[in-house]
């Protein structure tokens, strides 16, 4: 079959791998389309830990299941699918287990025209998507969740802070905090970003690079109950000054690295709650998935490459000139 395969660090080219086989319990999927996260970049990069080369990235992918190995549920046969990419969880809610990975390391990833994953791990795809809408919703979606509904626990009617618009978990979070009945703002350093962030259901924005916008956004609208965050670095303190008192920040990365000097006491005094999140749990996955087929979200699907410029894919996630999910569509070889 075909795949995109990370040969070495920096070095990604489509090559002519073994067809997969669905072992005990497991379905083999015959991918129809597969969304890149930042996680497969870092891994092109080498900045991931547990790397082994040659490697096929990709957490995210919708096709059709096409067999299923010996004790699996033969009903799933013929059947379009979504793949959970959160594998081994675990049995807690609160935190994953010591087992847990994320699909695309180290088992072989989506970025191949089939896949082998436990039956478990399928769920249907939501009938409102297209393949490439649902190939967007997996890894970022079920993140995007869990930090706004199992971590933050938000409800309706507070006020939400999206932090660097554009991303696709930063969008699913706008997504799913709209169609909850919250209000939301975002920042971005783009104008154009903002403004299509209000076209999804923001109110408005702010340019976290111009300098002050964190003392005009707690003036107006005010300060925010729930503010959701990837960035880290020295940003952070503005969140800090931004959150109403009681609030939770979540953030699910630190691309710009740890928060330098945090003034704990503005932390303790406005009794806020500062929480990490990863991926999501099983439960979390059921949650989201009902969610979107509900309130019919659609995944915002930023620009859809055919499988044979899949590296030109890679390069434009490298550039971050992205708004949503950067799709590759599996076109037939």
């Amino acid at each position: 079959m075909r795949a995109l395969q990370i040969e070495s660090i920096g070095k990604i080219s489509a090559a002519q791998v073994p067809d997969p086989v669905a072992g005990p319990a497991e379905a083999l999927v015959s991918l129809r389309a597969a969304a890149l996260n930042h996680r497969d970049v870092w891994i092109k990069l080498g900045q991931y830990a547990g790397l082994k080369y040659p490697c096929v990235p990709g957490s995210d992918g919708a096709g059709v299941a096409v067999a299923v190995g010996q004790g699996g549920d033969a009903s799933w046969i013929g059947r379009e699918v979504i793949i959970n990419p959160s594998f081994a969880w675990g049995p807690g809610e609160s935190a994953q287990g010591p087992d847990f990975s994320i699909l695309g390391l180290p088992r072989q990833g989506t970025l191949a025209d089939l896949i082998a994953v436990p039956v478990a791990q399928l769920s249907a795809k939501p009938a409102h998507l297209s393949f490439e809408e649902a190939a967007a919703l997996p890894l970022a979606g079920l993140t995007a969740w869990r930090s706004l509904l199992s971590r933050a626990r938000l409800v309706g009617g507070e006020r939400v802070l999206v932090t660097g618009i554009g991303g696709g978990v930063a969008v699913f979070a706008l997504q799913f905090a709209v169609a909850s009945g919250n209000e939301v703002w975002v920042t971005s350093s783009s104008d154009e970003k903002i403004r299509r962030a209000v076209a999804l259901g923001a109110k408005g924005g702010f340019r976290y690079d111009n300098e002050g916008w964190a003392q005009s956004a707690a003036k107006a609208p005010g300060p925010f109950d729930v503010i959701i965050d990837s960035a880290g670095g020295p940003g952070f303190a503005n969140l800090v000054d931004v959150a109403a008192p009681g609030g939770r920040i979540v953030f699910f990365g630190a691309t710009r690295g740890n928060a330098p000097e945090l003034a704990l006491r503005k932390v303790f005094w406005k009794q806020l709650s500062v929480l990490g999140s990863t991926m999501g749990s099983p439960s979390d996955w059921a949650a989201m998935t009902e969610f979107v087929g509900r309130h019919s979200v659609k995944p915002v699907v930023g620009e859809v490459f055919p499988f044979a410029r899949g590296s030109e894919a890679f390069d434009l996630m490298e550039r971050g000139g992205q708004f949503g999910k950067i799709v590759i569509r599996h076109d037939p070889s």
